[in-house]
């Protein structure tokens, strides 16, 4: 390895490093603004200033490549005083408003000013003043505070794939705006506001509402999709406030969606606070004595079989396996989770998870999408495509046409026929994903709900593994399901009986249910007629609305609780707030019906359903770690074929769950997305 060296001391370093990269090696900190590891160089700040020996003047170290037998200094009197002359040229026009500036506290700017910054200023100029620019409900703009880094400009080019947001102007008239006067139209928007290293751009929800040195900050994960992107949750006084990325390059990077950065908003309102029982068609106050005693009469007076239960998409693993085992001690069979009947082989792990790893994707030669959408579906797994294909222009192809996802894809045809034309090697398309070394295929929901839903991925893991394209080392084939709760559930095999004739969703739709049981069920499509509904959650949406009884559980955020991402990764929410007004965890409630039919000996606790969960999982290694490999077993399932259209389910991205639909912020971007459809600008 070539040898470079940094303050007398010889560092190894690999080819293609910068001079900051290499000092960044050497434990040496070099100040900058317009660097960012995870965008192109630009070299716009030159804060970045080293001396390097037979330079004449100092050099801007993020853009100077690295090379056998430079000799850098970090350190000296030459590179103080260019690196405080530059803080001078930032300082010349930047407002001095820190005490009321929400950047105050985590501001790059403020922390570098107290290294190299001066107290007075040779500039007698007046300072300019920009008008303010509009970025949507999301982003609040301070553009006279902006000292032209250009990371929001390369992150909205490069990762975000949305090229709404340049630089106008030139010299002191230079100003970073929107081209036209228009909200962003990006799930991932709002990463501008961590990426900003001054306060140019912060966040309009939460502006002026604390200060980061006031907060409580707790490592935890996002439910608000399958992806499970790890997030920091910051709570006053046991109030969220907002929510941030936390790194992890395997699953999310550094960036999150602008749903699961705002939804937290909606985490106070709708709540539900105290048991209700529906009394004279109302729904009326209660206490939990009155509710449990009406549940377990309900529950006594019905045939098991006319039991019902569903649960939610943003439940936990261990919250789950309470209420499975509650329902096995009253002899009911009819559990399900799927809000939609979609095909799924249960039988083994790789049939339900995305085995090539979100990671995987940039190793990937080829994507072919079945039936999905990622963009609404899993925005960060999209965000890690097309920095796959930004990177290395790797062809995609989708069978069904799932609209602008910001990469450029070739739609190879609508329907099933497709599909048996590529299994069959009929297409040009079969050439070329023969021809590839590591192709990812990426079956969603609205291909397994249609009739051939079996056919599809069954057939298709026959012909992947007929050619080498599943194996120890690369797994082509990978399900992308909605919801948080979906592998974790299907792990715990709560599913209900397949050798029964009547599946739930035919007996729901037949009203033969006489109780339901809703655990934070609220997507269920539900036509009521008589059955006494049941619903446990947090939010007074769409399950409380039609309810008899409800009982106040606890949000993600307000307990801990194990989630299994798609890629079958199990990690931990951890418990950021306490719940609110009577409202219990799950499991809790569910020991208070155990209780009250003096079922004692089967109580649960917290650290036991969780043993116990681990112990359920197939191919669990350990916690934030992929699942093991399992030698595939195939096994010749009868599959028809039915020849249909491949219509991708549109989500409304904004009002996916409880929280999201409870959020004002959501509702906000939800009616610009709308207006902006009205207008035929629409990019979502």
């Amino acid at each position: 390895m070539p040898k470079i060296t940094i303050n007398g001391k010889e560092i190894e370093f690999e080819k293609g490093m910068t001079v900051l990269q290499a000092c960044e090696l050497a434990d040496v900190e070099i100040p900058r603004f317009c660097y960012h590891e995870k965008l192109s160089i630009a070299g716009n700040c030159r804060m970045c200033l080293v001396e390097m020996e037979k330079s004449p003047k100092p050099i801007a170290s993020c853009a100077m490549p690295a090379t056998e037998g430079m000799n850098i200094k970090t350190n000296t009197n030459l590179v103080e005083k260019a690196r405080k002359g530059v803080m001078e040229f930032l300082l010349a026009n930047h407002p001095l408003d820190c005490p009321v500036c929400d950047q105050g506290g985590e501001c790059d700017l403020q922390d570098q000013s107290m290294y190299y910054g001066v107290d007075k200023s040779r500039f007698v100029e007046n300072k300019r003043q920009v008008k303010e620019k509009y970025m949507g409900p999301l982003i609040k703009t301070q553009m006279t505070r902006c000292i032209h880094c250009t990371r929001c400009v390369r992150f909205a080019t490069e990762v975000a794939g949305i090229p709404e947001i340049g630089a106008i102007g030139r010299g002191e008239n230079m100003e970073i705006t929107t081209y036209l006067e228009k909200a962003m139209e990006s799930e991932l928007s709002a990463n501008v506001i961590d990426l900003c290293p001054v306060g140019a751009l912060t966040s309009k929800p939460y502006a002026f509402e604390a200060r980061p040195w006031e907060l409580k900050k707790t490592e935890s994960i996002d439910v608000m999709d399958a992806v499970g992107s790890n997030i920091r949750v910051d709570t006053y006084n046991w109030e969220v406030k907002r929510i941030l990325p936390k790194l992890n390059n395997d699953i999310n990077e550094e960036w999150i969606s602008d749903k699961t950065r705002y939804s937290c908003d909606g985490l106070l309102k709708q709540r539900l606070e105290v048991p209700y029982v529906k009394k004279n068609n109302k729904l009326q106050k209660s206490n939990w004595d009155e509710a449990i005693s009406i549940l377990i009469e309900k529950i006594n007076t019905t045939n098991p079989n006319e039991i019902g239960g569903h649960i939610g998409d943003m439940v936990n693993l261990e919250n789950a396996l309470a209420f499975k085992k509650l329902f096995s001690i009253l002899k009911v069979t009819n559990l399900e989770f799927r809000e939609r009947n979609f095909y799924i082989n249960s039988k083994e792990k790789s049939n339900y998870i995305f085995n090539s790893s979100i990671k995987g994707i940039e190793e990937a030669d080829l994507v072919l999408l079945i039936g999905t959408n990622p963009r609404h579906e899993a925005t960060m797994l999209n965000a890690r495509i097309r920095k796959a294909y930004a990177q290395r222009q790797i062809p995609i192809f989708s069978v069904g046409d799932p609209g602008d996802l910001t990469y450029d894809y070739t739609v190879i045809g609508n329907s099933t026929d497709t599909i048996k034309k590529i299994l069959n090697k009929e297409l040009e398309f079969s050439k070329k994903l023969l021809s590839s070394k590591k192709p990812i295929i990426i079956i969603g929901e609205s291909a397994l709900e249609l009739k051939s839903g079996q056919y599809i991925i069954e057939e298709f893991k026959k012909f992947l593994k007929k050619n080498n394209f599943i194996n120890k080392d690369w797994n082509s084939l990978n399900f992308l399901p909605q919801n948080a709760s979906t592998v974790g559930l299907i792990d715990l095999q709560i599913l209900p009986n397949q050798k029964e004739k009547n599946s739930f969703f035919e007996k729901l739709k037949n009203n033969e249910f006489k109780v339901l049981y809703l655990l934070s069920s609220d997507n269920l499509d539900i036509k009521k007629n008589n059955e006494f509904i049941i619903y446990q959650g947090s939010h007074g949406d769409r399950g409380a609305e039609i309810a008899d009884l409800i009982l106040p559980s606890a949000a993600f955020t307000e307990q801990n609780g194990l989630y299994e991402n798609l890629e079958g990764r199990v990690q931990e929410c951890k418990k950021a707030s306490y719940p609110i007004g009577e409202a219990l965890e799950d499991w809790r409630v569910f020991n208070l019906i155990l209780k009250k039919l003096k079922k004692n000996e089967n109580l649960s606790n917290f650290d036991s359903l969780r043993k116990e969960v681990l112990e359920l999982i197939p191919n669990f290694t350990k916690l934030n770690d992929l699942p093991s490999y399992n030698e595939i077993e195939f096994i010749n399932l009868p599959s028809n074929f039915v020849s249909e259209k491949v219509i991708i389910k549109e989500l409304d991205y904004f009002f996916t769950n409880a929280i999201s639909r409870a959020s004002k912020t959501m509702s906000e971007c939800r009616q610009i997305k709308k207006d902006s459809k009205k207008t035929g600008t629409d990019n979502l």
